[in-house]
């Protein structure tokens, strides 16, 4: 794998790679302003990080995301599930999934500056549960979808 000039395919193996997680009741930490939990998850030789992140005053603003451990230990995020409290370039207010691209990492930009606009999830939980069925990870229990919003399209 080549971790300075990844191209698209292999970010997309890193995504899809099967992967457990090794700390399935990892503990949420209060930080100043939101909270945070981190899962740790092996597969294939790399290490992974799931976190998810909630904001204390905004449900709406929230982010979940896979990074994979790079050999000099500094994290590439691969993908992120974010909330609808922020306007992300043609995206308004509305949930969307951040996915890193080769062309971000050549030209110096943020990895997962690509994103796109989603109704699969609303809420925190939600975008975990979509996280975990997007990238091949096991090990975490009780994962619930979000219901279909019924007041969506009124």
């Amino acid at each position: 794998m080549n971790f300075v000039e990844p191209t698209d395919q292999e970010l997309d193996l890193l995504r899809a790679l099967s992967k457990r997680v090794s700390n399935p009741r990892a503990q949420w930490k209060e930080k100043p302003g939101h909270r945070q939990r981190n899962f740790m998850a092996g597969g294939g030789d790399y290490l992974f990080e799931i976190y998810m992140r909630q904001n204390t005053n905004d449900l709406r603003d929230f982010s979940c995301g896979l990074s994979v451990f790079k050999p000099d230990g500094v994290k590439l995020t691969l993908c992120r599930y974010n909330g609808s409290s922020h306007k992300h370039g043609e995206t308004r207010f509305r949930c969307h999934i951040h996915m890193a691209t080769s062309e971000a990492i050549r030209l110096g930009w943020k990895p997962e500056s690509h994103a796109e606009e989603t109704d699969r999830y609303r809420t925190l939980d939600g975008a975990l549960f979509c996280l975990v069925n997007d990238c091949g990870v096991s090990g975490i229990d009780k994962l619930v979808p979000d219901e279909p919003d019924m007041f969506e399209n009124s």
